[in-house]
């Protein structure tokens, strides 16, 4: 969990630096500096030739902000996104290839945006698209008719044009990380460097203090940073005992290892049984209910039967109601551990395995024909 975090702003460091600093950044946690925010935004403006917003709007959420969004599109408010973030950050990220060369770019953008990206753009994947469940459900047609799921459907439409309109601020964290590697990256919003340089800087600036904001002509709409996020070791959203991301206003997201659950779901895990499990209609949950539950206790508590045995292991598998089944292969390290005893491992293998050997190959990447171990380990 990483909570109350400020991320620190930059200094003239390798890809390494950059990156540790801009990771912290997208994780950060509670209220930043509303009123640096806000500079910087005016800088942003300025620095692009616009004239500096008028109102800004704070709300506790990408939810609440969206929302608020849908609304002022609704009135009529004209986006400036593509003169504030893209035309700039287009102009930034040329100089940025033409500074390291194209031979050079590949490698620091593999050790920066490349680094940080995956982590962070699953997670705004997954807000964006939790935010426009929220808002705009889609339109159960088997219920609904007519007029009514002509409204939903143009109530998602807009909604996903107003998300459309956002800038991510922290999550744009691997493309800032990129940039100061780089040296493109200016220490300031009024830094040197012409308008992109300036436009750019001002933007990583709001990046440090806020979530996703949305530039308007007058309005500027953001969002504060989330105030819990709770994430595994892989960086998936995953929290047993509560959300794994949760906003101050109340917006939050429930995740078991990275899977969208209920938010009562977790509540009911250490209670979990053989028969909840089978029982469970949702694919996708009834699988998380196996991992919490374990797959070696389920084979047992289940009555499973091994459908094949070898010197390598003993093949099981567990059928279940509307999903690929389970195939497990049973294998026992050779050796010993330090009290005598020799550690029994369960390696889940692809459903259409049919023996323990090629269970135990298709772990190693290699055909049953192609296994051959010397000694097993």
């Amino acid at each position: 969990m990483v909570t109350g975090q400020t991320a620190p702003a930059p200094v003239a460091d390798g890809p390494a630096e950059a990156t540790a600093r801009w990771r912290a950044a997208a994780a950060a946690t509670g209220p930043g500096d509303r009123a640096g925010v806000e500079r910087a935004v005016r800088a942003a403006y300025r620095a692009v030739g616009l004239a500096e917003p008028a109102d800004f709007r704070w709300f506790g959420s990408p939810l609440a902000a969206a929302q608020a969004a849908l609304e002022l599109r609704a009135a009529g408010a004209v986006t400036v996104r593509e003169t504030v973030r893209t035309l700039p950050w287009d102009a930034v990220r040329r100089q940025a290839v033409e500074r390291t060369g194209a031979a050079g770019w590949a490698p620091l953008w593999a050790l920066t945006g490349g680094e940080l990206g995956p982590v962070t753009n699953t997670l705004a994947d997954r807000i964006r698209r939790a935010v426009l469940d929220r808002i705009a459900p889609e339109p159960d047609i088997e219920n609904d008719e007519g007029d009514v799921v002509d409204a939903a459907r143009e109530r998602r439409v807009a909604a996903r044009i107003a998300l459309l309109d956002a800038v991510r601020g922290q999550h744009d964290a691997p493309w800032f990380a990129a940039f100061e590697a780089a040296g493109v990256l200016g220490a300031g919003p009024d830094a040197p460097g012409g308008t992109e340089g300036g436009a750019i800087a001002a933007l990583a600036e709001v990046a440090r203090g806020a979530g996703w904001w949305w530039p308007y002509e007058e309005v500027v709409l953001l969002s504060e940073r989330p105030v819990e996020l709770h994430r595994d070791e892989a960086g998936r959203l995953d929290h047993a005992d509560g959300p794994a991301l949760a906003y101050s206003d109340g917006f939050t997201m429930h995740a078991w290892r990275g899977m969208p659950v209920p938010a009562d779901f977790l509540a009911g895990l250490g209670a979990v049984t053989a028969e909840r499990i089978r029982t469970e209609e949702n694919a996708e949950l009834r699988r998380v209910l196996l991992e919490h539950y374990g797959y070696e206790r389920y084979l047992a508590d289940s009555g499973a039967v091994p459908v094949h045995q070898d010197e390598t292991g003993v093949l099981w598998r567990i059928d279940l109601p509307e999903d690929e089944p389970v195939v497990m292969v049973e294998v026992v390290n050779s050796t010993a551990e330090p009290d005598g005893t020799f550690r029994t491992y369960w390696l889940r293998v692809p459903p259409s395995t049919l023996t323990a050997r090629a269970g135990v190959a298709w772990t190693f990447g290699i055909t049953e024909a192609e296994y051959h171990p010397q000694r097993e380990t």
